[in-house]
């Protein structure tokens, strides 16, 4: 039934939580996982942060903290039998998701409910959120 899972992370507390779903989906028939990470390069904008060599900079900072996190997450999941496949994208977050769902065809998305900007999403509506509204396949949405 869920052959293929999207897995977006933020590696917040939740988004670990979420793995857990994703590894119990296993015994419903699940083979490969797209572990999906968006670097959104949004928050980092404007006069006050300094030179475009500097975000440059973080930008990769950024990217080689991910790809870290997610060589683990991708060692974790192929020990529970998983074929796995990572992704780093960079844009807005659930646009990407929505992009990468469609994309890589999965079968569900299994996504935290916050990820790492709580107050923010409080009032700005959450990546979850507008996944939920406007994906095209399941999404199992992770609560804390």
């Amino acid at each position: 039934m869920f052959k293929k899972i999207l897995y977006p992370t933020d590696f917040s507390d939740v988004s670990k939580k979420a793995l857990e779903f994703v590894k119990g989906l296993k015994e419903a028939g699940a083979e490969e996982v797209v572990i999906l990470h968006i670097v959104d390069m949004r928050h980092f904008t404007g006069p006050d942060i300094g030179s475009a060599l500097d975000l440059a900079m973080l930008e990769e900072a950024m990217e080689n903290r991910a790809a870290l996190e997610i060589e683990a997450l991708e060692k974790e999941l192929t020990k529970c039998g998983f074929t796995v496949k990572t992704r780093v994208e960079h844009g807005i977050p659930f646009r990407e998701v929505l992009r990468i769902e469609e994309e890589e065809d999965v079968s569900i998305t299994v996504i935290g409910s916050h990820g790492k900007s709580n107050l923010k999403e409080m009032f700005l509506g959450s990546v979850s959120e507008m996944v939920i509204r406007k994906a095209k396949k399941p999404v199992i949405v992770v609560k804390r």
